[in-house]
């Protein structure tokens, strides 16, 4: 199985695509400030699911699925910026929050198949 299998890496190439999309059409200010960060931090979910998947390790995979979790959060938060700041309409800031969200639920059960948590010492 390679990492193109897993629906959750998918699902956060989609929404990269989708997103690079909307912002290569902003205008030089709006890329250059709110545009680029969101551009990486929605690159950097499937990005780190990736580095994840081909460390071959449970404990490895795990810390880089939340390195993609926390990059979620921060693609979230610039959604709402963008959407403020009416560099996308309201409907489709909800739309991507709500794919965000579905992709958050997917990402959590993921890692708990990776087997446990390591136990405090």
């Amino acid at each position: 199985m390679d990492v193109e299998d897993l629906e959750i890496y998918q699902e956060a190439m989609r929404i990269g695509e989708e997103i690079w999309g909307q912002v290569s059409r902003w205008d030089f200010f709006a890329k250059d400030t709110v545009g680029k960060q969101l551009v990486r931090c929605t690159d950097s979910i499937a990005a780190n699911i990736s580095e994840g998947y081909g460390r071959y390790h449970y404990a490895e995979n795990r810390k880089f699925c939340f390195y993609a979790r926390g990059s979620l959060e921060e693609t979230i938060t610039f959604i709402k910026k963008s959407a403020s700041r009416d560099l996308i309409p309201a409907e489709l800031a909800q739309e991507l929050e709500t794919k965000l969200i579905t992709l958050r639920k997917r990402l959590n059960a993921y890692i708990r198949t990776l087997g446990p948590a390591p136990r405090d010492q």
